[in-house]
């Protein structure tokens, strides 16, 4: 007995709805406000630690390095402008 064309076009739809589910599901998770803060400090973690969880000791000293030196300049000009 061949099969009906609406059952056919039923299931399709069926189909496309559970994708679309799946899809708009993914997306929720990817833009969620924790999901996107979890990735960025991961990010963030990935530059000072490498993969071993050893300290990357160059980008640490790197970025104390900047650090000390915007204190140095702010400190300079709060002095320079009294």
């Amino acid at each position: 007995m061949a099969s009906n064309p609406t059952d056919a076009l039923e299931r399709d739809m069926e189909e496309a709805r559970a994708r679309l589910a799946s899809t708009i599901d993914q997306l929720v998770y990817r833009t969620s406000p924790k999901t996107i803060a979890r990735r960025e400090v991961n990010a963030v973690k990935a530059v000072f630690v490498d993969a071993n969880g050893q300290p990357r000791t160059d980008n640490i000293l790197k970025a104390a390095g900047g650090v000390l030196g915007f204190v140095a300049l702010v400190v300079t000009l709060r002095k320079v402008t009294r």
